[in-house]
């Protein structure tokens, strides 16, 4: 996959994702760093504005920190963020790459 898709960055960043770690590009919006490692994000129905609510995430910041609602189109994935629910659509696309990868320690 090219890396057109993405922000500059120098490093990978950690997030737990309904229990399982991923390391994505630091410095790019949550959708994006969630295409890094499910590029069927990219053929979501997702507007990439802030339109549609396809891409509605719940998340917490850190272990133990207050949860919120967000759009991954609108923030960007930091580390140690757990994202606690996805979207449907979201979670479709990300199905394969969430199966296939490790729990996360916590």
């Amino acid at each position: 996959m090219s890396d057109d898709f993405y922000e500059p960055y120098d490093r990978l960043v950690r997030l737990i994702v309904m229990g399982r770690a991923f390391d994505v590009p630091a410095d790019n919006l949550l959708l994006r760093q969630l295409q890094f490692v499910a590029p069927d994000v990219g053929m979501g129905r997702y507007c990439w504005n802030g339109e549609c609510r396809y891409c509605e995430v719940q998340y917490q910041a850190a272990p133990g920190a207050p949860e919120y609602t967000a759009l991954a189109c609108r923030i960007k994935g930091t580390q140690g963020m757990r994202l606690t629910k996805l979207a449907p659509e979201v979670k479709y696309n990300v199905a394969e790459a969430w199966a296939a990868a490790a729990p996360a320690d916590e």
